[in-house]
Formats: structure tokens, sequence, C-alpha cells
């Protein structure tokens, strides 16, 4: 048999490319009592085309998670897509971008060496950038962001622009490019993929209870629902309470689950008259391409089968399926 896998999370490939942002893009965190004391002037007024204003201004909005301001400085297909993600697929990015979880309070500043500075306060935490002057070249350009804390060597990354529509717009974090439609497809196959694996733990769960129910009651049961929730009065056969009503019931997580039970015996075999009842199990997505594009078959020997099936049901002729890790 299948060991029941253990739910997979469900950004393994999201949480891969926010990785890649937050390697690019690092800000000091620290307690605000901490943060070094810089002579701070008055901001002075900088025009709207310059990228560092643009890059402040950038990262205000994502220290407020203002999804809507954010989007007014990426490019125009970067825009359309971000809009176009779900909402908190929106803030865990604008996350990134500050490396603060909570929505805080940004403070735009010039230190007295003439550079600017975005601090971002949130919950206790403080992140800061401190941003060079813009060196500009045509339509790119770029600004380096010095990071650092008292006593730290100073590190740096480079953030890229290009201009569009007379306005510059974030092209770059570090040698990161962003590229948010490629990473919207990237982050929707990685939701389908972990919504298959989901289907094939949840085939695991209900062949695990299956095996149950037939020890504790010497058959198997002539449908799912009789693994589902007891009543007050206790367990029995016809309510075992051994899986969830979802489950129970026949669908979870955007797939229908099937079940079969297949007799032992076979015609002219008389070895297998003594033999228990197996079963088959078969999970297909209820809207094909939305939780999933693969169906998958599970018999009662664990072998797991299953396949691009444009939204058919999976049966044991098809390929055998290797069980996600755990």
């Amino acid at each position: 048999m299948i060991a029941s896998p253990r739910k997979i999370g469900a950004h393994r490939t999201r949480a891969a490319i926010a990785a890649m942002l937050l390697a690019a893009m690092v800000v000091s965190i620290c307690a605000p009592q901490a943060h070094a004391q810089a002579a701070r002037l008055p901001a002075p007024a900088q025009p709207a085309g310059d990228p560092v204003a643009g890059l402040a201004n950038a990262l205000s909005a994502a220290c407020r998670q203002d999804h809507a301001a954010f989007a007014t400085h990426l490019t125009a297909e970067n825009a359309t897509a971000f809009r176009a993600l779900p909402e908190p697929q929106q803030t865990a990015l604008l996350k990134r971008f500050i490396l603060l979880d909570d929505p805080g309070r940004p403070l735009l500043s010039t230190l007295a060496g003439g550079s600017s500075e975005v601090r971002c306060e949130a919950a206790g935490l403080v992140a800061d950038m401190h941003l060079s002057a813009s060196e500009v070249h045509e339509n790119l350009a770029f600004v380096t962001a010095e990071i650092g804390q008292p006593g730290e060597e100073p590190r740096s990354v480079r953030i890229g622009f290009v201009r569009e529509g007379g306005q510059w717009k974030l092209l770059s974090v570090g040698l990161l490019l962003l590229d948010l439609p490629a990473m919207a497809k990237q982050w929707q196959e990685a939701d389908l993929q972990n919504s298959e694996n989901d289907a094939i733990a949840a085939l695991a769960k209900i062949a695990e209870e299956l095996v149950k129910y037939q020890q504790a009651f010497g058959k198997l049961p002539e449908a799912l629902d009789q693994l589902g929730p007891p009543p007050e009065d206790g367990a029995s056969p016809e309510h075992a309470g051994l899986l969830a009503a979802d489950l129970a019931s026949g669908s979870s997580g955007g797939y229908a689950f099937r079940y079969v039970i297949v007799s032992a015996t076979t015609a002219g075999d008389e070895s297998d008259r003594d033999k228990v009842a197996g079963f088959a199990l078969a999970a297909t997505p209820v809207e094909y391409g939305k939780a999933g594009r693969r169906s998958f078959y599970l018999d009662s020997n664990g072998t797991l089968r299953g396949d691009d099936k444009h939204g058919a049901v999976a049966t044991s002729a098809d390929p055998q399926v290797a069980v996600p890790p755990q």
C-alpha cells in the first residue's frame, strides 16, 4: 500500500521564486531602537522621471502593501500580469520586496551625505534601504541600494529600470528580471502540481481507511459514505468515522473520487475463492485544467496509475505513476 503522504505545501515552486527575490534584494531588519542614528534632512522634491524617486515610491507602496500603487511602477506587461494574480500572491510579492510581513508606514528621507533612504516600520520591525544616485544609459537606468548595519560590511544590489511611456519602470532586482507573466505561469503550474499531489494523498488516505474498515467489519463498505463521520450514538458499519465528510462524499480539492469493489474470485480459478475482496479507486479533476490535469487510479495492492486523460477517468491500463516524495 502507498503510505499516506503528507499534505503537499501549496507553494513549493512559488517559494523558490520568492527565495530568488529574497536573495537578490536583501534589506536590513532591526528593532527601531537599534537603527543607526544618521542625520536626517527633509527629502527634496525629485522629478517624476527620476529612477531614484520611482524606486522610493515603489518601495513605499510595497511597505503599505498597496497593490494598485505598486502596479504603476511596473512595465505594462508586468502590471497586467500583476493585477491578474490572486490577491494573496500580489501581497506575497510585495512582502518580498520589503521583507516585512505586515503592512507598514513608509518614511522617505535624505541623509547627510545626500543619499536617499526608504524606511518601512511595521509591527516593531524596520526595513531600511539607502539609495544612491541613478545611472542612466539611454532607455536603461540603474540605482544602487547600499544595505548594512553598524559594524557590518555594507552590501549592495543594483535595481534596473527601463523607460516606458516617458516613465521609469522596474525591470530587474539584482540579476533577477521581473517577468511577472512567466512567474504567474510558473505559479499556476505549481498550483496544479500541488493539487494533483493532494489528490494522490487523498487516494492513499481513502485506501488506508478502506483497509481499516475491512479489518474491523470483515468486509468492504458498499460506498465511501459509510466511512464518513458517525452520528452522536457512535460509529457503526454505516458510519465508521474513518474519513472526513468531504472525502466520504467523494469530492475534495477539486477532484471527484470513485470507489468500486473488485471481486477476489476469477472464473475457473478455485485458488482465489478464499481471498478477500479488493478495491479500486479513481480520482478525476472536476474541472479539467483548473484543479489538475491528470486523472489517477489506485488499486488495493497500492499501485498508482494515471495520465492526462483530459478529464476522463483513469484505469488500470494507464501508466504507473511515481508517488510524490513525502
